[in-house]
């Protein structure tokens, strides 16, 4: 276990990974989250940088009534850009965040994964999977 002290993001996150862009429709990133099976999804401009972060949940927000529509028309809402539906300035950390951290975030926030961000350009993503495969591995040798 006290291997794990000494792991860092860079060590164990996914690198380039899917990621949306913030004019695709909800129904491209719902594509996305069925072809990979992810719950969210990092969204990015050309340059790479991390706009904000798309998940379930958002797309699932999209259908919530609103005085102005008793049922929510599927086909219209899936042509919504992900901007529309997407947490904006979302918690990134950086690959040389210790794992450590990394874990407390993803507990304390209840949240599945994070973005991984250097000098602005998103470089991977962190997930519980990733964490629990270190922690794994960190007590595998004693």
């Amino acid at each position: 276990m006290y291997e794990f002290v000494k792991y860092r993001v860079a060590d164990i996150m996914t690198r380039s990974p899917v990621t949306v862009r913030a004019e695709a429709t909800l129904a491209d990133a719902q594509a996305l989250f069925e072809q990979y099976g992810f719950n969210g999804l990092p969204v990015v401009n050309e340059a790479h940088e991390l706009r904000g972060v798309v998940t379930k949940m958002d797309v699932l927000k999209a259908f919530t009534l609103r005085p102005e529509t008793i049922v929510p028309r599927y086909d219209e809402i899936m042509r919504s850009p992900v901007s529309e539906v997407m947490t904006h300035s979302p918690v990134a950390v950086s690959p040389d965040t210790p794992c450590t951290r990394v874990l407390q975030r993803l507990v304390d926030m209840r949240i599945k994964s994070l973005p991984v961000v250097e000098d602005g350009r998103l470089v991977g993503v962190v997930a519980r999977e990733d964490v629990l495969a270190a922690l794994r591995e960190a007590t595998s040798g004693s």
